[in-house]
């Protein structure tokens, strides 16, 4: 009894203490995680990156200004002119109100912090948050070690540190936690969150439980009220309400919810019905055709983009035309998660043995996530968090089979017990021997009563034979198990440097256009990647915006970029703009200006002005800008406005980017001014010039008055002013 308590006790101390180690390896992975992201404020300083993150800070800006009432209602009169637009209802709140919370309860506690630093630091803070979640989500699956590594990895991957560097404050930012945190819930209970993958993705797990027959009331109330609650409080956002319930994205969980419902009363009434794979088939063809007959089988046009990838390129170009809506290339991968990818088979099969329903949720997660990452690069993001739990089940495991080897085979392990008696294993290796010992040292001539007997027969049947044979079978050669320690130690390091490499040169270069302060009213044209910076920093009213809620002005900004000088100026000059600004990266080698964008330019402009056709702009199907050119791509006002004065810089007039030199060196501008050019080009504002003609117009007629006015008496008619 006494070498049992102590036993027990042994067990219980240790167990505390690796409770203690492990929320201190959290502690430090929440410290790596927001360290690791750093390196933008580091380099360069605490500022906002990008365009969308641009708009989101000026949205949280007014949220902690004026309030959450006035936050609801406001119309932005400086986007979109002359539409403009409701904030309120066209914008999803997860992030501005976890912003605002943070800064109104840092205020709350005097830490006098800004609204701009709250928002750089947002992304740091929540994938800290990110990790544990991990670390919570793989422990349901594969325990304590599976998460820790799963969490490590997470904290330093690519893909999610691409989107969540110091000052990338954009919607990923918590969305990332939130559809991990979400996922761990709904595991616990067998939100808030990536929205559209989490409402399919579940119903998915759980029809996949109940076909393979591992229905359960646990997973009834799991997911019944997550409908519910969840259909509820997404209407209750504006800029989704009832698209809840009138989409075919929320399709699948309204079906699941139905199906779930069926067979629980199907198992409550047992002997009536028999949950058959045809009744359950039956079912849901009829509710599929049901659904198929009403009027709420809409999809948006990103979710069919998701289904059918050609989608996108042959209906929708606006969407096609964004780089991040691009399916991802095989480097892409590499970049993104490194030797993730070759662990995800390895972790695949670990969750196979033995197969839980939260094994095989990671296994459909990982499924989904990989096809929609291969139909669309922005969806790495999702893919990342299923690859690191995966790649840390692979990796805890292979650690766990090869220092057990390890272990087994040391001599000074292998001869005592007590010197490791948490492995369960070697623990009953040496019951046995003992037993069998004590066996042969007994006599006939010694009765032992039946009490006795029992007590010698109880370790007998403790240890189970096939778990020993089990960890016998596992047990690998003492040289091959050191080598594979050293292996999967050298791979780890390697994906470490990866990651700090990603991180402080590949993703904290912030993207400014540029900065003023003053308020003039004046109206700016550009393409809509830059309008949310150009609102947001210098505090102009932009024509279009990141927000392409109306293909209709933005094909209109694409025709005017695409036509000739005089009807360009003429559209711009209908929609009262002042200014137009280009990006040009042609001087410096910067890829992703808009002469590389033009041609989606073109393809949106020609969707809903037909005299705009996308094969004038090509010549024998290639899109050249050099002697080869069209005359429709050299007289076109995006080529003037990017190629201006280009040949003054080199006397050639190469650009790096293109590798060429351009067909049109010399020409004039006649109804728009250059009025700024950065020091390396890649900005460019134009101003538009004032009708002349008209203003000549204007002149003669005031000549002519005197003699006009006495024949206009006579007639007795007035001219319109109009």
């Amino acid at each position: 009894m006494a070498a049992s308590d102590a036993h027990k006790g042994d067990v219980s101390m240790r167990n505390a203490f690796g409770s203690v180690l492990a929320f201190l390896i959290l502690l430090l992975i929440g410290v790596l995680a927001f360290s690791i992201r750093l390196f933008s404020v580091i380099k360069y300083e605490s500022v906002i990156h990008e365009f969308d993150p641009y708009f989101n800070y000026r949205v949280t800006q007014f949220l902690t200004k004026n309030g959450i009432y006035d936050f609801w209602n406001w119309f932005d009169d400086r986007t979109w002119y002359p539409l403009g637009r409701v904030i309120g209802g066209t914008v999803y709140p997860g992030l501005t109100l976890t912003a605002g919370t943070l800064y109104w309860l840092l205020h709350s506690l005097n830490i006098p912090l800004s609204v701009e630093t709250v928002c750089v630091f947002t992304a740091p803070i929540f994938s800290a948050f990110a990790s544990w979640a991990t670390y919570l989500l793989t422990k349901e699956v594969k325990g304590v070690g599976a998460g820790l590594t799963a969490a490590a990895l997470l904290a330093m991957v690519p893909s999610y540190i691409s989107r969540s560097v110091a000052g990338s404050y954009d919607n990923e930012a918590v969305a990332i936690f939130a559809l991990i945190f979400t996922f761990y819930l709904y595991l616990k209970v067998c939100s808030w969150g990536g929205y559209t993958f989490i409402i399919n993705l579940i119903p998915m797990h759980v029809l996949l439980c109940i076909v393979t027959g591992r229905y359960s009331s646990r997973l009834y109330i799991a997911y019944a009220p997550l409908v519910v609650l969840g259909t509820l409080l997404a209407a209750l956002v504006p800029v989704v309400g009832f698209n809840a319930v009138m989409t075919s994205e929320h399709f699948a969980s309204f079906l699941v919810f139905i199906i779930i419902h069926v067979v629980a009363l199907v198992y409550y009434i047992k002997g009536i019905l028999s949950p058959k794979m045809a009744v359950c088939c039956a079912m849901v063809a009829v509710l599929i055709a049901l659904v198929a007959s009403s009027p709420t089988k809409g999809w948006s046009g990103r979710s069919l983009s998701l289904l059918d990838p050609t989608y996108a390129s042959k209906y929708i170009p606006i969407i096609a035309s964004v780089s991040e809506h691009q399916p991802p290339t095989w480097p892409s991968y590499f970049m993104d998660i490194n030797v993730l990818a070759f662990l995800i088979p390895a972790g695949i099969i670990a969750c196979f043995s033995p197969l839980s329903d939260a094994s095989s949720f990671v296994v459909l997660y990982i499924v989904l996530s990989v096809y929609f990452s291969g139909v669309m690069v922005r969806l790495m993001l999702v893919l990342a968090p299923a690859a690191c739990i995966l790649s840390g089940i692979a990796l805890s495991q292979a650690f766990d089979v090869f220092t057990r080897s390890i272990k087994f085979q040391l001599p000074s392990l292998s001869d005592h017990s007590h010197i490791d008696a948490g492995d369960a294993s070697s623990e009953n290796v040496v019951l046995d021997d003992t037993i069998k010992t004590d066996k042969s040292e007994d006599t006939p001539k010694e009765r032992t009563t039946k009490r006795s007997k029992k007590k010698e027969k109880e370790p007998v049947e403790k240890p189970p034979s096939k778990s020993q044979l089990k960890k016998r079978l596992s047990v690998l050669p003492f040289e091959a198990s050191i080598v594979a320690v050293f292996l999967l130690v050298l791979l780890v390091a390697f994906y470490v440097v990866h990651c700090v490499w990603a991180a402080a040169e590949a993703y904290s270069a912030p993207s400014i256009v540029l900065t003023s302060h003053s308020n003039d009213g004046l109206h700016v044209a550009s393409w809509w990647d830059y309008g949310y910076q150009t609102t947001a920093m210098a505090n102009r009213t932009v024509i279009v915006d990141n927000n392409t809620w109306n293909n209709t002005h933005i094909a209109t900004v694409g025709t005017a970029m695409s036509s000739p000088e005089k009807a360009a100026w003429e559209i711009f000059h209908s929609l009262d703009v002042k200014y137009v600004l280009v990006v040009f990266g042609g001087l410096v080698g910067y890829p992703s200006d808009d002469i590389n964008k033009f041609l989606w330019m073109v393809r949106i402009g020609g969707g809903v002005f037909p005299h705009i056709k996308e094969p004038d702009y090509l010549r024998d199907g290639q899109y050249r800008i050099d002697s080869m050119a069209t005359p429709t791509m050299l007289n076109c006002l995006m080529y003037k406005l990017s190629y201006y004065r280009f040949v003054e810089t080199d006397g050639k007039a190469f650009d790096r980017v293109r590798r060429t030199e351009i067909g049109k060196k010399y020409f004039k501008l006649t109804h728009f001014e250059e009025v700024f050019t950065t020091h390396h080009w890649m900005v460019r504002i134009y101003k538009l010039k004032p009708p002349k003609n008209r203003i000549r117009g204007k002149s003669k007629k005031s000549k002519s008055k005197t003699s006009s006015t006495t024949t206009s008496k006579r007639k007795g008619t007035r001219r319109n002013p109009f």
